[in-house]
């Protein structure tokens, strides 16, 4: 996946489409990901010994990774990659050239 853990990314689709928030976590075998404050649910709990009240918990839903683009310098863009001398290979946001791994 060209999307990791903590980048900035922007819905594209759906309910959400225009929304945009943090990357929380990534499921690679799902091919989806977590953003935060995007796609909320609701599900009920039963009391525990950590939440002794119970009732209903909102929660981000995971979101298909072909349903966001992320977005680099303030606008979103597709993702390439470049390597460096050094042998390493980093992200570089097509539309402008920019590299997003720095």
């Amino acid at each position: 996946m060209r999307i990791r853990k903590g980048d900035t990314v922007e819905v594209i689709s759906g309910d959400h489409a225009g929304k945009q928030g943090k990357v929380l976590s990534l499921s690679p075998r799902s091919h989806q990901v977590i953003v935060e404050g995007i796609n909320f649910m609701k599900r009920h709990s039963k009391p525990s010994q950590q939440n002794p009240q119970g009732g209903i918990v909102e929660k981000e839903a995971p979101i298909h990774v072909s349903n966001v683009m992320i977005v680099a310098s303030g606008n979103r863009t597709r993702i390439g990659h470049r390597l460096l001398d050094s042998g390493k290979k980093i992200r570089v946001a097509v539309t402008t050239g920019q590299d997003i791994d720095s």
